[in-house]
């Protein structure tokens, strides 16, 4: 089973997930060990802080070998064809992680492997990102009936929260400009689990909100367009205004790295309800518990 998408859970599935993370976060010495013997390559295609520093630990503290692999080690489509490292990879690990560029890079190599791979971002999905959200706003209030808002760019970390959300019985609202919203594919199957609104109105998107969520507005790999989309994207930054509009209680979530002053402003970031640090930690505890579901 690999872990490429939300949606390679079920809805029951992706609960016991949260549920495993936030019990492996309350008591991480019941799980310690627990895959002792096994090896789990990390490849990076992309920069990482959060994501290679969580997985690193979880891996090492799950008894595992966690063996790092870098894009230009590797070579994966330019040295060596995606096919031909899966099948390489297969016969020395247990698991594999991957952050690319390209969706497709993912499922070239899982195709070719029987040991799970495990999505560590895509440009069409960030499902380790998504339980790790998911995650804390379980810890706020049940995701079942909440309303969480996204702000910005439609991107994959809002591919995997719109889903995530909706299989776990939330309502999503996102708002982007005209030309950014989400894959209508992923809105439709988001759609089929639950409510989504998509919408240019970041007001009507926030109003009432049990969790407001943004991202920057220009990804890796969109460094020339981040000027342009600085002029689209202005209305969209979450302020102390346009925060002030969501719920009396409703959290401030961002995946990081933020870019102070651009999609969020410093007293929102650093907000009293702003949950983005414990957000990161969690990436730690739900990627724990992705890799028990999967190889325990």
């Amino acid at each position: 089973m690999n872990f490429l998408s939300v949606t390679d859970l079920t809805p029951d599935q992706l609960a016991e997930v949260v549920a495993l993370g936030l019990e492996v976060k309350r008591d991480p010495a019941s799980v310690a060990g627990a895959l002792s013997g096994k090896t789990i390559g990390l490849f990076f295609a992309k920069p990482s802080l959060r994501t290679w520093v969580s997985t690193d630990i979880a891996a090492d503290q799950l008894g595992m070998h966690p063996l790092l692999l870098p894009g230009a080690q590797v070579g994966l489509g330019s040295r060596e064809a995606p096919q031909d490292v899966g099948r390489v990879l297969d016969r020395y690990l247990d698991a594999l992680g991957m952050r690319v560029f390209g969706h497709e890079d993912l499922v070239a190599v899982a195709t070719n492997m029987e040991a799970p791979v495990i999505n560590l971002l895509s440009d069409r999905e960030h499902p380790c990102q998504a339980l790790a959200d998911v995650m804390t706003v379980a810890e706020h209030r049940p995701v079942e009936g909440s309303v969480i808002a996204f702000v910005g760019d439609g991107n994959n970390v809002a591919h995997s929260l719109m889903l995530a959300a909706t299989m776990l019985g939330a309502e999503i609202r996102v708002a982007t400009p005209p030309g950014y919203e989400p894959d209508p594919e992923i809105v439709a199957t988001a759609r089929s689990f639950g409510t989504v609104v998509v919408t240019d109105d970041p007001a009507e998107a926030v109003a009432a909100a049990d969790a407001v969520y943004t991202d920057v507005w220009a990804s890796m790999g969109q460094e020339a367009e981040a000027q342009e989309r600085r002029r689209l994207f202005e209305r969209y930054r979450i302020d102390s205004e346009l925060f002030g509009r969501a719920a009396d209680d409703a959290i401030f979530l961002h995946c990081l790295p933020a870019h102070r002053g651009e999609e969020v402003t410093d007293e929102v970031l650093d907000h009293a309800r702003s949950r983005v640090i414990d957000q990161a930690e969690n990436r730690l505890h739900s990627f724990k518990a992705i890799l028990l579901y999967l190889l325990r």
